[in-house]
């Protein structure tokens, strides 16, 4: 008998052993997932086969990127069918055709901006688009800074600084924009979400999270539905702590929870999660969510050798 998790208007059947890899691959672990217009899914995994492509029912399309990235972390899926890869290892945001044709790099690869230096990029970790094509990036592993760049890949502006006050960042994980143009950046060690307006000018803030990790927001304007992937706590005297995730929460445009899944600790099981590290939804509201489970399993079980099927990747089917 099938899964069945959330509450109200946000139900989902879990769908399990849903992609059909070919014999012999693995997924390893999933830094992030999109889908393009035709409902195909993009997994991003940090295994031998980068890009993996998939049809909605978990069919194997196609692969590319092989030897190209170093780690990696993020996927924007932009309005014109191309997808943008952020490789946090590399330091760089390259943008690709759906068949893996390179159409631009913003970055050096394999050379970092100076730590917490303010430039870009050391360790940039996702990246979005605006309304008008702007391209923000969130910078956030050697860094705890937004950058925006101009549909050509030029430099526009930079803000944020390493700190707890507003605008300020501790890991700034994810980023998004909705219609209207306002940018939501996963605040992810100040366990909030930050909004500011398109220059960077400081908003509002969502503060009911822990340690945001991964956010996907609805086509429309006023943040229609955002989903927040939550990667839970890590440190030895909160890790079997409940209500902290790992977990999905579903949110509107101020932050208001509408439904929250997950176990109350993390696990490999149905209607559990690791550490949710990147969100899709596709047309029909089918939400797809990369794990970076290797990585994660020592610090949630220390003590606990990971399970053969360790999962990477899991589909929720909504239930209309």
């Amino acid at each position: 008998m099938a899964t069945v998790v959330g509450n109200d208007a946000y139900r989902f059947r879990v769908e399990e052993n849903w992609a059909k890899l070919p014999e012999g691959w693995t997924f390893n672990e999933v830094g992030s997932v999109g889908v393009d217009s035709h409902d195909n899914v993009y997994v991003f995994s940090r295994s031998e086969h980068p890009l993996t492509v998939f049809d909605r029912e978990g069919n194997f399309l196609r692969s590319w990127g092989e030897g190209i990235f170093s780690r990696p972390h993020g996927v924007f899926m932009a309005p014109d069918d191309t997808i943008y890869l952020t490789d946090d290892g590399d330091h760089t945001v390259r943008r690709f055709t759906l068949d893996g044709r390179l159409l631009m790099t913003i970055g050096k690869p394999k050379k970092p901006a100076p730590y917490m230096s303010g430039d870009a990029f050391n360790r940039c970790t996702h990246t979005a688009l605006s309304p008008e094509g702007d391209i923000y990036v969130s910078d956030g592993y050697g860094n705890a800074r937004v950058h925006k760049f101009a549909p050509d890949g030029r430099w526009l502006l930079s803000w944020g600084a390493s700190g707890t006050e507003p605008g300020q960042f501790n890991l700034p994980h994810n980023i998004c924009c909705d219609g209207d143009g306002w940018v939501y950046v996963a605040d992810r060690e100040n366990h909030r979400v930050q909004v500011f307006d398109r220059n960077g000018k400081y908003e509002a803030q969502w503060n009911n999270l822990h340690r945001p990790s991964a956010i996907y927001m609805t086509p429309g304007h006023r943040c229609p539905v955002c989903y927040v992937g939550e990667c839970g706590p890590v440190m030895a005297v909160n890790r079997k702590a409940p209500n902290l995730g790992p977990r999905l929460s579903i949110v509107d445009h101020q932050g208001k929870l509408l439904a929250r899944i997950g176990d109350i600790h993390a696990g490999n099981a149905p209607g559990q999660f690791i550490s949710p590290h990147g969100l899709a939804v596709d047309s029909r509201g089918d939400v797809y969510v990369g794990e970076v489970s290797v990585t994660a399993w020592p610090n949630l079980y220390p003590d606990v050798p990971p399970p053969p099927n360790l999962r990477s990747l899991q589909k929720l089917s909504r239930i209309q």
